[in-house]
């Protein structure tokens, strides 16, 4: 088991923060190497809900494991090289949001791979992908002012 955080600053409340991070449909658009997500049992934003994200052919069944909207969520993650649990908090912080995010790795394998996501900022690292996320967003902002 391996655990790693990160953390964010986001120009843009957390209600549109929460909102666009717990969207299924915008996964493609900042987690790298998401081609869709189906079988979709419930709510993207509440404790209970279940899907499934597809990476190619390889697929990641999710869980909420808990949500309090726009403020916490916490998810069950996993497929053969990962698996584990994100926790991300979305915390008020003068004009945007602070986002800070856990991922707990679950198996040996699991421990390896998270390391290599969790090294650098590249396209499809943990840290690339919260840029990718943090420019998504306050791109959206920006375009609504």
């Amino acid at each position: 088991m391996a655990t790693y955080r990160l953390s964010t600053f986001v120009a843009a409340p957390p209600e549109r923060v929460f909102a666009t991070w717990t969207d299924p449909d915008r996964f493609p658009e900042w987690i790298g190497g998401v081609t869709g997500v189906t079988d979709r049992v419930g709510p993207s934003d509440e404790a209970g809900s279940r899907y499934t994200v597809h990476f190619g052919r390889m697929t990641s069944p999710t869980e909420i494991l808990a949500a309090e909207r726009p403020r916490h969520i916490r998810t069950r993650f996993g497929n053969a090289i990962l698996k584990g649990e994100s926790d991300a908090t979305f915390t008020p912080d003068g004009t945007g949001t602070r986002i800070d995010q856990m991922f707990v790795t679950r198996g040996f394998v699991s421990a390896i791979f998270g390391r290599i996501f969790a090294t650098g900022s590249y396209r499809g690292s943990f840290r690339g992908e919260l840029e990718d996320f943090r420019k998504l967003v306050e791109r959206e902002a920006l375009g609504e002012q």
